[in-house]
């Protein structure tokens, strides 16, 4: 009888530790919640509603017009983390069967994936999903250091219905927002603008310059001089 009931029940410890990583492998894999979602950003809006249809009153058009307050340029230049809160633990990782999750990584740690992700050149480069440029686009940097545009890697989550890096295949990654792709497209488009400036510039003193100073060459000269007196009228 002990033996049966000692065997009985290391064939139910091996049942519960099978469900329990079959249960780990299908969280681990799942998406559970977009990492490009702002859930404070959601949460904010829910209760906007909530007190706009508890504080709804007639309002009486003035005729004045009201100032509107635009948005602080360092607000949306702000960097900060989509998914500040860990996985919850699963059922593997509660019996100590797998490891526990990694820690949120912090400001420091944050700052030296961006410094590899620079030194890579990731937001020089085009999307790697859609291989298009960065420009003023939304941008995440991931904690492997890869950068992806927001819609693009929302997108990828929802199609493959996983939270895997489209290049590393890391799973179960975090997310930081940076703009780094819109700084560097704001810094190409000021070059081409002063390069173009500069060329209208030098190419109107030039056609100046020829327009005033007779030419060296003989034909020229001569055809120069023929245009002057052309143009000449007597007073």
């Amino acid at each position: 009888m002990l033996k049966n009931k000692g065997h009985s029940s290391k064939k139910d410890n091996l049942a519960v530790n099978a469900v329990a990583l079959q249960d780990h492998i299908l969280h681990d894999l799942q998406l559970r919640n977009l990492s490009v979602a702002d859930h404070s950003k959601t949460q904010v809006q829910k209760k906007e509603n909530k007190s706009l249809k508890r504080d709804t009153k007639a309002v009486t058009d003035t005729g004045l017009k009201k100032t509107m307050q635009c948005p602080k340029l360092e607000d949306s230049e702000k960097e900060y983390v989509l998914d500040p809160k860990p996985p919850p633990l699963t059922l593997a990782q509660k019996l100590g069967l797998i490891g526990p999750p990694p820690p949120q990584l912090s400001s420091d740690e944050w700052e030296k994936v961006k410094q590899r992700s620079l030194l890579q050149g990731d937001s020089v480069q085009p999307c790697p999903i859609c291989k298009e440029e960065f420009e003023l686009r939304p941008q995440v940097l991931l904690s492997c250091s890869h950068v992806f545009h927001r819609a693009c890697l929302q997108a990828f989550e929802k199609f493959t219905n996983k939270k895997t890096c489209p290049l590393c295949r890391k799973n179960q990654y975090q997310t930081r927002v940076i703009h780094d792709g819109a700084r560097l497209f704001r810094i190409k488009c000021v070059t081409r603008i002063q390069a173009y400036w500069r060329g209208y510039v030098v190419r109107k003193w030039y056609r100046n310059l020829r327009e005033t100073v007779p030419p060296t060459d003989a034909k020229l000269r001569k055809k120069f001089f023929e245009k002057k007196t052309q143009d000449w009228k007597p007073a």
